[in-house]
C-alpha cells in the first residue's frame, strides 16, 4: 500500500471483487479514501489494479470471511495499517437457490458464516473502535429480500432480515453518538449473485436487473448524507419496496416463489 497522506480517511470495503463492492470501493476511491479491500476470489488482483488507477492508496487482502480465521487476517491487516478505519461498507454475501428440502445443507451454513457471523464479528470490532472515536460510518448491504419471506431462497431472505434488525437495532443504540450506520437494500442486480445461487433458471435469474454502479452510488451517498436506510436501484425497484411495506407476508411468498422457484424462468410451451 502507497504511504497515506497524514489526513487521507481509510475506508474498508468487504466482497470488493466484483458486482456492488466493486461499485462501492470505486465510489470511495472517486471521493479521497484510501481503501482496504477484501474477497476470497481471483478477481480480487484485477479490482486492485483497476482502484490503484484512480489514484487510491490501497491494500487488497485475499480472506474467506466465512472463517475466522478469514476476519482476523483481515482485522490484523487493517491494524497493520495504524490507522483507524473512517468508514467500512460491509457488503460480502452469497445466495443459495433451491427448495430447502433439497439444497446442500453446507452451503447454507456457508451463506450464515458470510451473509451474518462475518458481518457480525467486523460490525463489532469496527463500531467499538468508531464509538470511543465518536466518528465513523458503517454501511451493511441489506437487500429487498430482508422485506419478504424467501420462498426458494430461505436462508438467503432469513440472513438479509437478520442484517436489516441488525443494522436498524444499532442505529438506535448509537443514536446519541457521532457514528452512522446506514442500511443498503437493493433489489435483483446485475451482477454474478444469481449465477453464483445456481439460479440461472428462474425468473429472477433471467430478468432484467438494475445497474450496480447506480445501487452503489445511491449507497455511498446515503452513508455520506447520514441516512438510516436507502432502498436502491431503479424507480421501479424501490416502488417495489413501497409496497411491500403494506404487504401480507403470505402474499410476499407467493410472489417471491413466481420468481425463485426453479425452472420458472423456462420458456412456457403450449
Amino acid at each position: 500500500m502507497a504511504e497515506l497522506a497524514p489526513l487521507t480517511p481509510l475506508a474498508l470495503v468487504t466482497g470488493a471483487s466484483s458486482g456492488i463492492g466493486l461499485e462501492l470501493a470505486r465510489q470511495f476511491a472517486q471521493h479521497g479514501y484510501a481503501l482496504v479491500i477484501t474477497a476470497e476470489d481471483d478477481r480480487l488482483d484485477a479490482a486492485a489494479r483497476e482502484l490503484r488507477e484512480l489514484g487510491s492508496p490501497l491494500t487488497a487482502v485475499r480472506a474467506d470471511l466465512r472463517t475466522r480465521d478469514g476476519v482476523e487476517l483481515l482485522l490484523g491487516e487493517i491494524a497493520a495499517l495504524g490507522r483507524p478505519v473512517r468508514a467500512a461498507a460491509l457488503n460480502a454475501g452469497v445466495g443459495v437457490g433451491g427448495a430447502f428440502l433439497d439444497t446442500d445443507l453446507e452451503r447454507e451454513v456457508d451463506l450464515v458464516h458470510l451473509n451474518v457471523i462475518a458481518t457480525l464479528r467486523l460490525a463489532k470490532h469496527l463500531l467499538r473502535d468508531m464509538a470511543d472515536r465518536n466518528e465513523g460510518r458503517l454501511l451493511i448491504t441489506s437487500s429487498m429480500a430482508a422485506t419478504m419471506p424467501g420462498s426458494f431462497q430461505a436462508v438467503y431472505n432469513a440472513s438479509k432480515s437478520f442484517l436489516q434488525s441488525f443494522a436498524e437495532a444499532l442505529q438506535n443504540e448509537l443514536k446519541d453518538t457521532d457514528v452512522v450506520i446506514t442500511s443498503l437494500m437493493p433489489g435483483p442486480t446485475e451482477t454474478d449473485f444469481f449465477h453464483r445461487a445456481g439460479m440461472d433458471d428462474t425468473r429472477v435469474g433471467r430478468m432484467p436487473k438494475d445497474d450496480p454502479a447506480q445501487v452503489a452510488r445511491q449507497g455511498f451517498e446515503a452513508l455520506m448524507a447520514g441516512r438510516s436506510r436507502r432502498p436502491a436501484g431503479s424507480l421501479k425497484t424501490r416502488a417495489q419496496q413501497a409496497v411491500n411495506k403494506v404487504l401480507p407476508d403470505p402474499v410476499k411468498a407467493a410472489a417471491h416463489r413466481r420468481l425463485a422457484e426453479p425452472g420458472s424462468g423456462r420458456p412456457r410451451h403450449r
